[in-house]
C-alpha cells in the first residue's frame, strides 16, 4: 500500500482568517485495523487517522478537531486572533505528519480549547488522544501525565456537565474513566466506575461494551 493511496488532501476554510488550506486525511477505505486497546486506541497498518484529526490553519494558527473547527463565535474569533494569531509563526502541518507533529497539533488544539472554555469532556478527549500518541511513541511518563488529565476532565464532565453535543454518553464515559483509572493503578476507583457503568440502564443495549466492562472490572478486581 502506498502513501498516495492512503492519504488525500481535504480543502478546509478557516473561520478565523478566511484562508483556505489543505490538510491530509486517511482514506477510510484503506484502513486495516490491527488491534484496539481497551481505552479505544486503534492500531492500523500504515497511517493512523489519529494523527490527522486536528485541522491547523498555517496562516493564523487556529487548531481544532474537524468536528469543532467551524464552531466559532465572534467573541471566540477575537480570542484566537489576540492569543494565538498575534504570536503565530506561519508554518504548515498539512502534509504527512510524524507522531511528534501530530502531538504539536493536539497540544495547540488543547490550549485553544482551554482559551475558548470547551466542555470538560472535549478537553478530556484531546488529552486522551495525546496520551494515545505518547503510547504509540513509547513515552510512558508523558502518556501517564495525559491519562491523569483525561481522567480529571472526564470526571468533572461526568459530574457537572451535559453530555449533549459531545461524542460521549454516560455509559461509555463511566467505562472509560474506569479503564483509565485501572491503567493508572487506581484499582478501587476503577472498580467503582466499572460498577457505575454496569448499573447504567443502557448497558444491555451495547453487548460489546458490556463485555468489555465486565472483563476490565474482573481485571481490576484481580489486579
Amino acid at each position: 500500500m502506498t502513501e498516495i493511496d492512503e492519504l488525500y488532501d481535504k480543502k478546509v476554510g478557516c473561520p478565523i482568517c478566511n484562508m483556505e488550506f489543505e490538510s491530509k486525511k486517511v482514506r477510510a477505505s484503506r484502513l486495516r485495523l490491527i488491534k484496539r486497546d481497551e481505552d479505544f486506541l486503534s492500531y492500523y497498518e500504515g497511517e493512523n487517522p489519529l494523527k490527522y484529526n486536528i485541522f491547523l490553519c498555517p496562516n493564523c494558527g487556529y487548531a481544532a478537531t474537524e468536528g469543532k473547527f467551524n464552531s466559532v463565535t465572534k467573541e471566540e474569533k477575537e480570542i484566537v486572533l489576540k492569543e494565538i494569531t498575534s504570536k503565530w509563526n506561519k508554518r504548515s502541518y498539512g502534509g504527512k505528519r510524524t507522531v511528534d507533529e501530530a502531538i504539536i497539533t493536539y497540544k495547540l488544539a488543547l490550549y485553544i480549547g482551554q482559551l475558548l472554555d470547551y466542555k470538560k469532556i472535549d478537553l478530556g478527549s484531546l488529552c486522551l488522544s495525546l496520551a494515545w500518541l505518547y503510547r504509540i511513541k513509547g513515552e510512558e511518563d508523558e502518556e501517564k501525565r495525559f491519562l491523569i488529565l483525561t481522567r480529571n476532565f472526564y470526571e468533572e464532565g461526568f459530574h457537572g456537565e451535559s453530555l449533549i453535543d459531545t461524542n460521549m454518553d454516560e455509559l461509555k464515559l463511566s467505562y472509560l474513566i474506569g479503564e483509565i483509572n485501572r491503567r493508572l493503578g487506581e484499582k478501587d476507583e476503577a472498580v467503582k466506575w466499572f460498577n457505575t457503568a454496569l448499573s447504567n440502564p443502557n448497558i444491555n443495549s451495547n453487548l460489546m461494551l458490556e463485555k468489555m466492562v465486565r472483563e476490565q472490572w474482573r481485571l481490576a478486581r484481580e489486579g
